[in-house]
């Protein structure tokens, strides 16, 4: 199996041009803000958030969305975007333990510049919102101590003709479970449910403002997140605006 999917993730570093072409999420990339470099926001762990321990549930997060978190996920980052129509956001990371779900990083994050959708398409610049599983990873850079199988390529590196400061937006990144094919590398380009519907919705590096539809944030954060997502412990994101994670 190893050897298998080894073929897969070659293969996959051979059609990266299709993958970083499409953009984050899909669609073309207009050359504006969409990655990390400029204004790097300071990551680790927020004020206080060791006293957020023992939660029943994730703080935010409604009967809709929870029921659709796997009972064997013990660990969830959850992406709170601050309104439908915005691209600020917040990302905190849980673990569950025997005594309930705790806290263990916050951080300022980006989404989709025009916002959250529960009906992503390609180049609506826009991040869907959703539980998506965390399965795999990699960059530019070498691998941090990833625990998700890390796939380091130059193949990550933005076109020239983007814009300069998204040059170090694929430095480090996940793959979002969203229209893509788990267990594949992050520049596999194949879309199950159809080129229309996007793909390529990554947690990568942030600049500062928003992105096509992925999630954003800073360099510290991505290797705090790559050194602690486990595969044996099921790694979900949950992600939207404060509205339809509520519901």
């Amino acid at each position: 199996m190893r050897r298998a999917g080894g073929v897969m993730r070659r293969a996959a570093v051979a059609a990266a041009g299709l993958v970083l072409l499409a953009g984050c999420g899909g669609g073309g990339h207009d050359g504006k803000d969409d990655g990390a470099g400029k204004g790097e926001r300071p990551g680790g762990p927020a004020r206080g958030a060791s006293a957020t321990t023992h939660l029943k549930n994730i703080p935010g997060i409604g009967t809709a969305l929870r029921s659709r978190i796997p009972a064997g996920s013990r660990q969830v980052v959850a992406v709170y975007g601050k309104a439908a129509d915005s691209a600020d956001a917040t990302v905190v990371l849980y673990e569950k333990g025997p005594k309930g779900w705790d806290r263990k990083g916050s951080w300022p994050a980006h989404n989709g510049r025009r916002g959250w959708t529960t009906d992503h398409h390609e180049d609506d610049k826009r991040s869907p919102v959703g539980v998506f599983t965390l399965t795999d990873a990699g960059g530019v850079l070498a691998d941090p101590g990833a625990k998700l199988p890390y796939t380091h390529s130059t193949a990550f590196t933005p076109p020239s003709f983007w814009s300069r400061n998204t040059r170090h937006d694929f430095d480090y990144v996940i793959a979002i479970n969203y229209n893509r094919v788990k267990g594949a590398s992050p520049l596999d380009p194949t879309r199950p449910e159809g080129q229309s519907k996007g793909g390529g919705v990554w947690l990568h590096l942030d600049h500062g403002s928003g992105t096509s539809a992925c999630v954003s944030v800073s360099k510290s954060a991505m290797q705090t997140l790559l050194r602690t997502l486990d595969p044996a412990r099921r790694p979900v994101v949950v992600m939207g605006d404060a509205a339809h994670l509520a519901a």
